[in-house]
């Protein structure tokens, strides 16, 4: 059965209240044929995302609309699998079970691209330049474990990462390049591994796109406005860090290839 994410923007809400109409759907689900699975509601930011499986959107919000008049703003299909991965889970979190769920969908979204990769090709040749690519790699990977990143996607020397918060997707980047700096002036071995990192966040269903698409997509824009050597930030990775140990040097507004819209960018600091 196809699988559906929707969105609910419910200011005011509290978490007993959003327990409690996921109680009330499952008392109806049968009745159209879905399964409410599980739900994320953040409260501060107004909004919950709901987990079902489902006939049609349409039965998504007939469940809702008869068990308690909540029609979801957004409707979404989705795939378990990338879920999981962006979300960390596709069940109830543990704990008791109809325990109130408070946990938010928003995560922060890094982008490392392999800066001057041509540069190893030249330089040391295809054999030599893979040993540097999977020292890269796992300098990379040995930060998403230790700043709790979930790898999504790797294509050809980018990762693509979420963070279920701000503070530690821009943790990660710092410990990125302060670890590659390392490498580059601890080795002789051809020229510097060098790194573009861009850093984005968002919620799952926005903007009728796919699981967090405008977010993955704007991300992706501003790891292309990053420099080898730097990490870019949208303004609401600034706004999350607020109060943290982390600098940031405002950019300005920039508009980006294939958003109509000009986005606030810093660069973050991150020489010890």
């Amino acid at each position: 059965m196809p699988l559906f994410m929707d969105r609910h923007d419910i200011a005011n809400a509290t978490a007993d209240a959003v327990a409690q109409a996921h109680r009330k759907d499952l008392e109806v689900q049968d009745r159209h044929a879905c399964r409410a699975i599980t739900y994320w509601h953040d409260a501060s930011r107004g909004t919950a995302f709901c987990l079902v499986e489902a006939p049609s959107a349409g039965a998504v919000r007939a469940m809702h609309a008869e068990a308690h008049g909540l029609i979801p703003n957004q409707v979404i299909e989705v795939d378990a699998s990338v879920v999981g991965q962006f979300l960390g889970r596709v069940t109830d979190p543990d704990g008791p079970h109809g325990r109130p769920i408070r946990e938010s969908a928003l995560r922060a979204i890094l982008f490392v691209d392999m800066a001057r990769s041509t540069d190893l090709t030249r330089s040391l040749g295809d054999t030599g330049s893979l040993v540097l690519v999977r020292r890269y790699r796992d300098i990379v990977r040995r930060a998403l474990v230790t700043h709790h990143g979930r790898e999504i996607d790797r294509a050809g020397d980018g990762f693509l990462a979420s963070f279920a918060s701000a503070h530690g997707a821009v943790s990660c980047a710092i410990a990125i390049q302060q670890a590659l700096s390392r490498d580059n002036a601890q080795r002789a071995d051809g020229p510097p591994l060098c790194a573009r990192i861009g850093i984005g966040a968002g919620e799952p269903v926005q903007d009728g796109e796919g699981l967090f698409g405008s977010t993955v997509n704007l991300t992706s824009r501003i790891c292309d406005q990053a420099q080898p050597g730097q990490i870019v930030a949208a303004r609401v990775v600034r706004e999350l860090c607020l109060g943290k140990d982390v600098r940031f040097k405002a950019l300005g507004a920039v508009t980006l290839k294939g958003f109509d819209q000009a986005t606030d960018l810093a660069l973050v600091d991150w020489q010890a």
